[in-house]
């Protein structure tokens, strides 16, 4: 397969990949919705009000974008960045067909669900967001019934199927990407420190499953309260530490101040990183984790780090201010969107099109709808560097077989 084209002028038959942008990139930081912290540092600060019936565009071809505009916490902060990427792609995407119907859920299960109601009322043909994971469930109920499909932010894959896809940074490519690279430099006996979380429980059953597939073996698992690895460290003493160490991976899938209490527990046992190979997921994309001693040397993967730094730019340009490590996913959405209703008549949004085996490639990379409603993502493999961080393994540009 040749590498995918970057004009978005790029035309999608079939199931060929479809450029949405030109524009590549990845930032160390992301918002976790559902399965972990809030890790944006600083948060953006909103350019415009919070706003629910608003329109992105003229275009015939109506589309839903649900987000938490209003309510408690930083998913409001989240929901305005997100619809300023929205924003940012309609203005980038010239001559787009496409109407953008701005609806606020409020953060909430019953406000997705008036959302997606009111947006379908007004001939929305396809749902962008929520953010949430009760809010895409409640919206996705809605535009099941009315045989639209969605395309949302959340990271929790339980309540994604075919016709609710997520466009989310999710932990099994992330996993699969970074066990299968470790196996491939020679790493053959994987330990793990799983945190005691939603989170540390998703990522073990798919460090399992790619273990198992890139024929590695599992020598040992052990979990722990959050902040509170050294027992589960000190029982993996003889495994992880010594010249007679039975692993010669270990698995820490956890972020922030959690994981420097890891790397200090690890120091206490005298584990050597050079040995025994440090492997995260893109929780590690953190400043924090680059100074942890015991980490150093340690692989990790997310999305290639060349292009976030100039959609933020862009983005800085037009909104003064930052935006949300996840802004990149409504811009992406948006983008497909537009690129779906230029080229694919009246089937533009089928199930058919969403699922095209190739892809389509955007800010983070070629990102992929399974049909079970996850994703896969072409990923970088990075190296933790005394403060910095390093590509060993670039993303590719195609992804394998489905």
């Amino acid at each position: 397969m040749t590498s995918p084209p970057i004009l978005r002028r790029t035309a999608l038959a079939g199931g060929a990949l479809v450029a949405i942008t030109g524009l590549v990139g990845c930032n160390d930081r992301r918002l976790r919705a559902d399965v972990g912290p809030l890790t944006e540092a600083p948060p953006p600060t909103p350019s415009a009000p919070a706003s629910s019936g608003v329109t992105i565009g003229m275009g015939s071809v109506k589309v839903a974008l649900i987000l938490p505009l209003t309510g408690p916490g930083q998913g409001a902060i989240a929901g305005q960045s997100l619809r300023n990427a929205a924003e940012l792609a309609m203005t980038e995407f010239q001559g787009a067909d496409v109407t953008i119907l701005v609806k606020d859920d409020k953060g909430t299960a019953e406000g997705a669900r008036e959302a997606a109601n009111a947006a379908l009322a007004e001939g929305a043909e396809l749902v962008i967001g929520p953010l949430f994971a009760p809010a895409v469930s409640a919206a996705g109920q809605v535009a099941r019934a009315a045989g639209k499909p969605v395309i949302a932010f959340s990271t929790d894959t339980t309540i994604a199927s075919r016709g609710v896809y997520l466009l989310s940074f999710t932990p099994q490519p992330e996993v699969e990407r970074v066990v299968s690279y470790a196996t491939g430099q020679g790493r053959r006996s994987f330990a793990a420190l799983i945190p005691e979380s939603y989170y540390g429980n998703v990522v073990e059953g798919a460090f399992r499953e790619a273990a198992a597939k890139s024929g590695a073996r599992v020598v040992a698992v052990e979990r722990y309260a959050s902040g509170q690895p050294g027992p589960a460290v000190q029982r993996l003493t003889a495994i992880v530490s010594g010249d007679a160490a039975q692993a010669d991976a270990i698995f820490i899938p956890d972020s922030g101040e959690s994981l420097a209490a890891v790397g200090t527990a690890l120091g206490g046992i005298s584990f050597n990183p050079g040995r025994v190979k440090p492997l995260g997921t893109g929780v590690w994309n953190d400043p924090r984790a680059t100074r942890i001693a015991a980490l150093q040397g340690g692989w990790y993967a997310a999305p290639d780090q060349a292009g976030f730094a100039a959609f933020s730019g862009r983005y800085r340009a037009k909104f003064g201010s930052e935006p949300s490590r996840i802004a990149t996913l409504s811009y992406d959405a948006v983008s497909l969107v537009v690129a779906l209703a230029r080229t694919q008549g009246p089937g533009r949004f089928s199930d058919s099109v969403l699922l095209g085996a190739a892809g389509f490639s955007g800010v983070d990379g070629t990102f992929r709808f399974r049909s079970d409603g996850g994703n896969d993502r072409t990923l970088a493999v990075l190296e933790l560097r005394d403060g910095t961080t390093g590509v060993v393994s670039p993303a590719p540009k195609t992804l394998g077989a489905a």
